[in-house]
């Protein structure tokens, strides 16, 4: 039986300045102040098109990859790129990461591990609220005050040439004018997420113009970047891929530091993006198929099963186990074309038939997510959550039928008898094409589609699905994370209930048009050439590993 004794999970810890920042986050702001036109710096990076994505370094060698009908330029990391890391660098002393959550504790590991290796003498330093528990966890991973890199967050932030910011998104809205003061002249903010920028956007507010503004953002969870970063020392490198934006370039330097700061990750490949982009692309996708639909996907077929007369446990293996057992892994390595591919004859009409009534359906929402998303209404509903978390603290959501027979089948599981159920497969996929295809509607680039509607989902992820259960990831993932994937997961459960599966019971023909668009979209050949770059080793989740994964409660 599986027990809290395997660290492996995704895991956003809810230390006592984030609740304590979420409970006391900014109120909600008028929805049209986000419409007005927000204060921009002079020294913002023009805005680019997002499907003309191009970028040089004067540093590292980037290469041009044929992304479906566009080229994209990308930069391919490892290893041996780390002696080059002092130069992409140069001018920086200190790097404070400030927050102890999902991802610093892997960003402040790898960036140490990989400036060793490259003979900097450049200093990581940890920054926590003064009396936060997490310094205990700090100084199990190397970092001490002894040694100078472990300190309270504000002194942190006021000596470090490069700040990057990874507490909470809630925790960022409500502190942001103090850090900001504390940074010194000439420092480099450095962020994981576009949120604060979306929640600056909302009230008419900017960052600072005389600073750098960057953003490097893993398109996996902190544990993944720091496990697959230990797990490719033998190997030239692997770890989670990587986005990077430039939102301001003071210095001239920007890009080469953001560069650099992902080679040091571990990243496979960088691909550049907007902060804007990458949050509205961030935000709608952990809503949907990473998190919020595929949590809905799996309890609506699980119950859907049982009516047609399977029994919880084999209901459980034709939906969820599906997914994360089979379905996914095929995806990983091969792409989704090469599922449905490989689907005999009988079982393909029944994936078309699935296909056919739930992408429409799907659409629907992940529409309507993005949307709320991109006028800021999703960003609203994450700090009014903050404002309620100590009312209304976040519960479990374990504890229901679908889960508890999940512990047991994963229990008694047999990997080589997990089915690839084929009605699964078409409502997954389904989800999956469609938001790719409100990602394309919105301008976003092939490598920023395939990672946060693709990669992301089958390769750190299910993963970690796979191994915990869907629950266990709703329940402990970040903040953000959790408030979007709980609002919406009852939303898909409904709709494909509603009208996808009423269509298939009432015999409504399939939509061959909608059958040949997926058969020939595009975007298949960008996954495919997304998965030529993907990590030389699969994520181990049994694998021993520094970091330290805490299971809320």
């Amino acid at each position: 039986v599986l027990s809290t004794s395997f660290f492996c999970a995704e895991i956003m810890k809810f230390s006592a300045l984030a609740l304590l920042s979420a409970a006391t986050a900014v109120s909600a702001f008028a929805p049209s102040t986000f419409l007005s036109k927000s204060v921009v710096s002079k020294n913002v990076v023009a805005s680019k098109s997002s499907l003309q994505m191009g970028f040089t370094s004067e540093i590292f060698k980037t290469e041009d990859v044929q992304m479906s009908d566009t080229v994209e330029t990308i930069l391919r990391g490892g290893r041996d790129l780390f002696p080059l890391l002092p130069e992409a660098f140069k001018g920086i002393e200190k790097i404070g990461v400030i927050g102890w959550g999902s991802q610093a504790p892997a960003q402040a590991q790898n960036l140490r591990d990989s400036l060793e290796v490259a003979g900097s003498d450049i200093t990581v330093s940890i920054g926590l609220r003064e009396g936060s528990s997490s310094f205990a966890e700090a100084r199990d991973c190397g970092f001490s005050e002894e040694k100078g890199n472990l300190g309270e967050m504000f002194s942190v932030i006021a000596e470090s040439d490069l700040v990057i910011l990874l507490i909470s998104d809630a925790a960022q809205a409500k502190l942001y004018k103090d850090i900001f003061a504390k940074m010194k002249k000439g420092a480099v903010l450095g962020l994981s997420h576009g949120f604060l920028l979306g929640y600056l956007d909302s009230i008419g507010e900017s960052f600072p113009d005389d600073m750098d503004v960057i953003a490097v953002c893993p398109k996996g969870m902190g544990p993944s970047v720091r496990r697959l970063y230990e797990q490719g020392k033998e190997v030239n490198g692997a770890g989670i891929n990587a986005s990077f934006g430039v939102h301001q370039n003071v210095s001239g330097r920007a890009n080469e530091i953001a560069l650099g700061w992902g080679i040091a990750l571990g990243s496979p490949f960088m691909f550049e993006t907007t902060l804007r982009d990458e949050y509205r692309s961030d935000i709608y996708g952990e809503r949907g198929i990473l998190l919020g639909a595929v949590h809905g996907i799996v309890e609506t077929l699980f119950r859907r099963y049982q009516r047609q007369g399977m029994t919880p446990e084999q209901a459980f293996l034709e939906s969820s186990e599906s997914i994360t057992g089979r379905i996914t892994k095929v995806i990983s390595t091969q792409g989704i074309k090469a599922l449905y591919d490989g689907l005999n004859e009988e079982d393909k009409k029944i994936f078309q038939t699935a296909y056919s009534a739930s992408y429409k359906p799907a659409k629907e929402i992940l529409q309507e997510i993005y949307d709320e998303v991109k006028s800021g209404n999703e960003i609203r509903t994450v700090i009014m959550h903050g404002d309620r978390i100590s009312e209304f603290p976040v519960g479990k959501i374990d504890g229901t039928e679908t889960w508890i027979v999940g512990e047991k089948v994963r229990a008694e599981r047999d990997e080589d008898k997990i089915p690839l159920n084929p009605f699964t497969a078409g409502v997954y996929v389904a989800t999956m094409m469609a938001q790719i295809d409100v990602l394309i509607r919105g301008g976003h680039c092939y490598s920023e589609i395939v990672n946060e509607s693709v990669i992301e989902a089958v390769d750190s992820l299910c993963p970690y699905m796979h191994y915990r259960g869907v629950a266990f990831m709703v329940d402990n993932c970040s903040f953000t994370a959790k408030t979007g994937s709980r609002k919406w997961a009852p939303r898909f459960d409904y709709i494909l209930d509603q009208l996808a599966y009423t269509a298939v019971d009432n015999g409504k023909p399939v939509d061959m048009d909608l059958i040949a668009d997926f058969e020939n979209h595009k975007i298949h050949a960008a996954v495919e050439a997304c998965c030529e770059l993907r990590p030389a080793v699969d994520i181990s989740c049994t694998a021993a590993t520094s970091t330290k994964e805490i299971v809320i409660q």
